[in-house]
């Protein structure tokens, strides 16, 4: 384990104390969120870190007890309960302050996401990070514009690679678990992209005779972030 100094960046310092404290409980585990979406290529920013863990291998009370070995303490009182109740610890790592949410993953969605992780950096730090084709599921389902943003550059990065009929199956089970037909919403963006994939490419124009040679022109596409 690399001794962390503490002029790394504080994401970082606080994404390695949360490594270091899910590793140790043997539980399964991943980064998701604004920090995998950045480990997977998009450019954008944040300030806090989601994570899930397995919640058939670990309690709360160890989730709890084992984070705070690392100075990582629910942000929120009674934050043991209401990981209990809601499936999710509001936690802070003390010395950066930066927050982090860690979910109790239940759904076969979301085991088969865990099993489909793998160790990728962000920064200086390594850690299981889901992957892009599930990154797309968790941020479709969540709907923000934020959300929907992060699904158009993950698309736009990996939409050759992802298995789109899958996506669209699992989306489709958790808003049926959920009970919230809302969530289906978001596979407009995959109906956007699919037909962008069909479009015909454009006929090229007749250069032009007697004009000498047209001036080379060039487009500069704007990056979102």
């Amino acid at each position: 384990m690399r001794r962390r100094a503490a002029a790394d960046p504080p994401l970082e310092r606080a994404l390695a104390a949360l490594r270091d404290a899910l590793d140790a409980t043997g539980a399964p585990w991943m980064v998701i969120g604004g920090v995998a979406i950045i480990a997977r290529g998009v450019r954008r920013m944040t300030t806090d870190i989601d994570a899930c863990v397995r919640g058939d291998a670990i309690t709360p009370e160890r989730l709890v007890a084992t984070l705070a070995t690392h100075e990582i303490e629910p942000r929120v009182p009674d934050g043991l309960a209401f990981a209990r109740a809601n499936l999710v610890l509001l936690a802070r790592h003390r010395p950066t302050g930066v927050d982090l949410d860690v979910s109790l993953a239940w759904t076969h969605f979301e085991h088969e996401a865990l099993a489909a992780a793998s160790a990728t950096r962000y920064g200086r730090v390594e850690a299981p990070m889901a992957s892009a084709q599930d990154l797309i599921v968790f941020k479709t389902i969540a709907g923000r514009a934020r959300d929907r943003d992060d699904v158009a550059a993950l698309l736009a990065l990996h939409g050759a690679t992802v298995d789109r009929a899958r996506i669209r199956e699992r989306v489709g089970q958790l808003a049926a678990l959920a009970e919230e037909p809302a969530m289906l919403e978001g596979l407009a963006l995959l109906d956007d992209a699919d037909a962008r994939g069909r479009a015909p490419a454009p006929t090229p124009r007749p250069r032009p005779r007697g004009r000498g040679k047209p001036a080379a022109r060039t487009t500069r596409k704007k990056r979102r972030g």
